[in-house]
């Protein structure tokens, strides 16, 4: 959802509460429907107010979530290009196969993972490349001590860019599960119809739409906020982007040009094997 399509819903909404309230307001004795109004205040005060406490934790959580995704994709971005680095002290026979891997990887978490996030069709695939690491490394002898240490040391980054890409790919297919959107709906519908109960022939339109209108604008905000932070991925602004990985790769090929290496990674450039 991007900011045109957030801001015609919240007009669309506001306009339509605010006619509703005015034309309540027609038929409604001065001084609203309450006989008395501290009471119905005193109401309203506990129904916005538990709506707001739990809306604001959702979001909340639902923001820890957002972050957690943008750091981790981030986290994985930089674990490749160490792994680049680190795939250099092994053996001579699989430097060029791991590093060419790892291209590949990289490049597929940008042409071919982040599109499918954006879908929220990831699901329980995972980046095949890491396959293809797996089996490289696993026919590595180390013989000397730097070998063996660099072995070592890989085996400790590929850990930890399995868990950043479980942290990436966290929350793709949506965070808020549907219950908790069906809850937050009514008590929104309930406040909306509560409010129309505060509709005045005594008080002027424009009061009586500012009134509705001021309520309608926060709660739809407030939503569409947390539907932004429910699906983290995407291309609108501020969704979290391949960035780092794109990044990554440019940083690779400099690094390998700057030691003068020569890889010929064995997929396209959307990380698809040729």
């Amino acid at each position: 959802m991007n900011i045109l399509v957030g801001a015609l819903i919240t007009l669309g909404v506001t306009a339509f509460t605010v006619t509703a309230m005015l034309l309540v307001r027609r038929r409604a004795p001065e001084g609203s429907w309450f006989t008395d109004g501290d009471r119905a205040s005193g109401v309203f005060g506990v129904l916005a107010t538990g709506f707001s406490v739990l809306l604001g934790f959702i979001i909340f959580l639902a923001f820890q979530s957002y972050d957690q995704a943008r750091s981790g994709a981030e986290t994985e971005a930089v674990i490749v290009a160490q792994q680049v680095q680190t795939a250099q002290f092994l053996p001579q026979d699989v430097r060029e196969p791991l590093t060419g891997q790892l291209i590949c990887y990289a490049r597929a978490v940008v042409g071919v993972e982040w599109p499918k996030m954006q879908q929220g069709t990831l699901g329980d695939e995972f980046n095949p490349w890491a396959a293809d690491l797996y089996r490289t490394i696993h026919s590595v002898d180390p013989q000397s001590d730097v070998e063996q240490s660099a072995y070592d040391r890989w085996m400790d980054q590929t850990a930890n860019r399995e868990q950043a890409r479980v942290d990436r790919v966290h929350g793709a297919e949506g965070l808020i599960p549907l219950p908790l959107w069906l809850v937050l709906f009514v008590i929104s519908a309930v406040i909306f119809v509560y409010v129309l109960f505060f509709a005045d022939s005594g008080e002027s339109a424009v009061t009586q739409g500012v009134l509705m209108g001021s309520v309608t604008v926060t709660i739809t905000l407030l939503l569409l906020l947390l539907a932004f932070f429910d699906h983290p991925h995407g291309d609108q602004v501020g969704k979290l982007q391949p960035v780092a990985m794109e990044r990554t790769l440019r940083l690779i090929d400099a690094q390998l040009d700057e030691v003068g290496l020569t890889v010929t990674a064995p997929c396209d450039d959307a990380g698809r094997a040729r």
